[in-house]
């Protein structure tokens, strides 16, 4: 096993990667920018290195810096966690190089996946479904004319490296087409400089489902449930929940069977989560993110799987040790993202935390690197913290994160707390009667 692991990122995942390094004995080294040089995972770790001063670009985000960490103090292996560097294949790459481990996927399955049109190219030879779209990049107006009416309008018109709602436009008829397919180029060359864009059927009502994966080295891949990732504002995700309200035991069998043969089929190693939308019974395969997700703690609570520590496994060699008759899910989980923000412009809110209170009790859990006198700083991603709640139903996990959420204190920054507290009790989300398009209504009709 590994003796020393390097945590190649900051905030809530670094302290989570660094807590499960410790229980299992390993050592851990953090690193970080100069305006993170009193966060709770540079305290807790057996070493830390400053690699650069705040902005991401010339620290978090400065991959000779990292390896240079990674080699001065002997490290074994780096973990990523999710945004910065890892979904990065070039790092990927230059880590092994550097005959350090990357605990993730091969660089190849990163690249190949990072590139949504090559990403949905291997999907559909994988026998995965696919939204109805164009084949690879559009290359012209014209073609994006004869396509949507193939297709059928509304389309969607997206970025192959997009992320976050960056480089995607929609459009209902041949006027807004023209104008979103120019917005989106322009996006996406300015964003990730590369102007290709490729064309998808826009679904009306979908949900926004994805399946967990663990895949070892020895053949084995078994999945761990879906999550339900619908409940979104401009692209990013507010809530999750797992199970989804939306899914029946045979549509969970039929899709989780799909995701793993496809998985089989590529040779992939680590985690991954395969990405669907689904509407009127049907799935449709839209990207693979190839690293941890912001939302794993939901299925750990509902499968008692430490998805971390089996990246860690299986990166250092071993077989995952269980097949899919093994896993067993129980209960209903929620989790809601804390953001230092206005809870009704979403403007963000750095600051410092003064009084500072987290929730307990049975099934609740937070992940947070806060504590009372930090400074959140406003040079990175606004997620300040995570609660998830674990519930025997659906309906008490519902009745557990309102007390939870209740009892949540962050002062001396605006959160985003309230705006939980009004989507879990609002009658379309207790009833799971919501798809990727309601927050945004919900949000527009709350802010009148």
């Amino acid at each position: 096993m590994f003796e020393k692991i390097l945590i190649a990122n900051r905030g809530e995942i670094a302290l989570r990667i660094h807590r499960a390094c410790r229980e299992m004995g390993i050592k851990t080294v953090a690193v970080h920018s100069t305006a993170d040089q009193d966060a709770m995972h540079v305290r807790l770790a057996d070493e830390s290195v400053c690699i650069g001063p705040p902005p991401a670009r010339d620290s978090y985000l400065n991959q000779a810096a990292i390896i240079a960490a990674a080699t001065i103090t002997n490290t074994d292996a780096i973990h990523p966690g999710y945004g910065f560097l890892s979904e990065n294949a070039d790092f990927a790459q230059m880590v092994e190089e550097h005959g350090i481990t990357f605990i993730g996927p091969s660089p190849d399955h990163i690249r190949m996946m990072g590139d949504k049109i090559t990403a949905k190219r291997a999907a559909k030879e994988a026998g995965i479904p696919c939204v109805p779209g164009s084949d690879g990049a559009v290359a012209s107006e014209e073609e994006a004319l004869r396509l949507a009416e193939s297709i059928g309008y509304p389309v969607l018109i997206k970025a192959p490296a997009g992320g976050g709602g960056k480089g995607m436009k929609s459009a209902d008829n041949r006027s807004q087409l023209v104008e979103a397919y120019q917005m989106a180029r322009r996006e996406s060359k300015a964003a990730f400089g590369n102007d290709e864009v490729y064309m998808e059927k826009y679904l009306q009502r979908p949900r926004h489902i994805e399946m967990q994966i663990l895949a070892d080295n020895h053949g084995n891949v078994v999945h761990l449930g879906e999550r339900d990732c619908s409940l979104q504002r401009k692209h990013q995700k507010v809530l999750e929940e797992a199970p989804s309200p939306a899914l029946n035991a045979d549509a969970r069998e039929r899709i989780g069977r799909i995701a793993c043969e496809a998985i089989r089929h590529l040779g992939y190693r680590n985690a991954g989560t395969l990405e669907f939308l689904y509407e009127n019974g049907e799935f449709y395969f839209i990207e693979m993110n190839t690293r941890l997700r912001v939302e794993h703690p939901i299925t750990e609570a509902i499968t008692g799987i430490d998805i971390v520590r089996e990246q860690i496994r299986i990166a250092d060699g071993a077989p995952l040790g269980y097949s899919q008759d093994d896993v067993r899910f129980s209960g209903h989980a929620i989790e809601c993202r804390i953001n230092a923000e206005d809870p009704v412009t979403f403007a963000p809110s750095p600051g410092t935390i003064g009084g500072f209170h987290t929730p307990g009790g049975l099934g609740v859990r937070v992940d947070s690197g806060l504590y009372s006198g930090y400074r959140v700083p406003p040079h990175y991603d606004s997620m300040i913290a995570k609660l998830i709640v674990h519930g025997n139903t659906r309906n008490e996990c519902l009745m557990r994160l309102r007390r939870a959420l209740g009892e949540f204190v962050i002062e001396g920054v605006k959160t985003t707390i309230p705006l939980q507290n009004r989507l879990v009790n609002d009658p379309d989300f207790i009833n799971g009667d919501y798809d990727i398009h309601w927050l945004e209504r919900f949000v527009a009709e709350k802010n009148r």
